[in-house]
This record gives structure tokens, sequence and C-alpha cells, in this order.
């Protein structure tokens, strides 16, 4: 009974404090909204957010900050203080020119009705105008050299060549940084046992210190076509070519072997007349009894061309 009794009052001493707790948090809820309704006059630094700013052109000081004095109400000003605010200049169509600067040339009342809501009130900015001093860029296009390293599954390899897409950076930024790149590697890149298309995105190596300078990428894509190889041969007739008129002459063998390495999809297309073997007999000296065949043709999306016949021997019969 007394154990009753005693937990009775306790759980009527913590309902008072729950209470208690529950008014004050009201209180405290009340004050912040009745504080934050209210109007308050202010002045904050606004980032500057530079758009459309002409490619030839760098901005100086890039790092410069508006200081607007607003009147606003508390919930508003919260939201200041929890994101740092910031201000679009849109340089194709705010500022105008000078032989040194850039120069805002909206009114105040232009930037009230443009980036703030009607609950906000404008009252003063700082500087006025603004001004932006600028440099001037250079604009240049580099080639992008592939640095990859590729090896293929067995009876596997590329039946197209390897293409970045794209195969060129822009760069903007000072004459004296931007005149000394010609051209931009790639990471390197390894891929091992490759037996399907190659689609890769790899970055681009920058150059150190590149603060200053603007890359129309960062990355790029490495895309080729892979598919299953096979090795064909067959045997090709070879033609002498540089003959004199007043010399007969005969040659063993007529025909050499050429191997080569061909997609399957493209095997059917290989035909004799796709090759070409010639000897030029001017290449020859008095002593020589032989010939050395050369490849003259092939087509282009074979691999590994080789002739099996390294000579050709020949007697002269007039």
């Amino acid at each position: 009974m007394k154990k009753l009794k005693v937990n009775i009052i306790a759980s009527f001493k913590k309902k008072k404090i729950n209470v208690f707790i529950l008014f004050l948090l009201s209180a405290f809820i009340i004050l912040l909204f009745t504080k934050l309704s209210k109007d308050y006059t202010n002045t904050i630094a606004f980032e500057i957010e530079k758009i459309n700013v002409p490619q030839e052109n760098v901005i100086l000081n890039d790092s410069v900050s508006l200081n607007i004095t607003l009147k606003t109400h508390g919930f508003k000003w919260l939201n200041y203080y929890v994101t740092k605010p910031k201000i679009k200049i849109d340089f194709s169509k705010d500022v105008y020119k000078t032989e040194n600067t850039f120069v805002y040339n909206k009114s105040k009342s232009y930037l009230k009705n443009t980036q703030f809501d009607k609950q906000v009130e404008l009252l003063s900015i700082s500087p006025d105008p603004i001004t932006f001093r600028y440099g001037i860029n250079m604009v240049k296009k580099v080639p992008v050299r592939v640095n990859a390293d590729i090896n293929f599954f067995p009876g596997f390899d590329r039946s197209s060549r390897l293409i970045s897409e794209p195969d060129s950076i822009t760069i903007v930024g000072p004459n004296l940084l931007v005149s000394k790149i010609n051209f931009l590697e790639t990471e390197a890149t390894v891929l091992k046992d490759v037996r399907t298309n190659i689609a890769e995105t790899v970055s681009i190596k920058l150059p150190k210190n590149t603060s200053d300078l603007k890359f129309s990428q960062n990355k790029i894509k490495l895309n080729a076509k892979v598919e299953k190889f096979t090795e064909g041969t067959l045997n090709i007739p070879v033609t002498v070519i540089g003959v004199p008129k007043n010399v007969k002459l005969k040659y063993f063998p007529k025909t050499v072997n050429v191997s080569y390495y061909v997609s399957l999809s493209e095997f059917n297309q290989i035909k004799t007349n796709s090759f070409k073997v010639v000897c030029d007999y001017r290449k020859t000296n008095v002593n020589q009894s032989f010939l050395v065949p050369e490849l003259k043709k092939y087509p282009d999306f074979v691999k590994h061309v080789k002739l099996r016949q390294q000579r050709i021997e020949f007697i002269v019969t007039k």
C-alpha cells in the first residue's frame, strides 16, 4: 500500500515536470516566431556569381563580394545566415565594357526586382557601381593523346580504331600559360583480357597549378569495336617489276604464302586480289640470285600481315 502511494506521488510530480517543459518550449517557440516575424535592417556580403563571361576575357578580381543593406523579416535573415547568399550578374546583358573594366550598369531597383522577392527591401549596395577588372584570355584547341595499354583475351582484337571523344580539348586562360600547352594526355589506363567493345571514361592529366585555366573537358570517352579474330592464309601471285627489256628471267616460286589476322565478320571479304606482292629487279645487285618480295597492298582491316617466303630465286635466261 505504501509502495503504491509512493508511485502515485512520483507519477504526479513527473506529469507536473512534463507540463512545465511543454509550456516552456511553447513559450520559446512563440517568442522565436514573434522575433522572426519582425523586420530587421542589416548589411550582408553577397557572393557574385558571374555568368556568360566572354571566353576571351578573364576576371582578375574574382573574389570580389558585394555588400547589400536589406530590410526584411527575421525568417529571411535566418535563411541568409544559413546559406551563403549570391547575386547573379549576366555579362552578356548586365554589364558594359570599358578599356580595363566591366561595369555593372543596372539600377538598384532592377537588382531588387530581379534578385529579391517582395518581402525584401533593398536599401543600398556597395560598391556602387560594381566594376570588374579583366585581362585578355587565349583560347586554344589542343589534341588529346591517349595513354592506354590494352591487352585482349586470346582470339579477340580491335576491329576499329580506338576513338577518343572528344579528340581535342579547348583551353581558356592567360596567354602566357595557354601558349605552352600543345597537347593533353590521358591518365594511364590499363585494360586486361578485353573481349567486349571498349567504352571507357578516362580522366585528362591536367597541368599543375591550373586555377587560372579553364578546360572544356576533364574527361574523355574511349571507344572501339572488339570482335573475335582468326588467322587466315592465302597464296598470292608474285609480280616482278623493273626488268630491263633486253633481260628475260625465270623465277620460283610463282606465289608466296601470306598470313593475316582478321575478324570473323570480315573473313569472307578477303580475296586473292586483296593482296599484291611485288619483287623489284632493280633492287638486286650483280652477284645476287634472288629477289626480295614486298607486300604492296593489303586490306586496311587486317592485322599482323606476314610474308612466309622471304626469297624468290631467279635466273636470267637472256
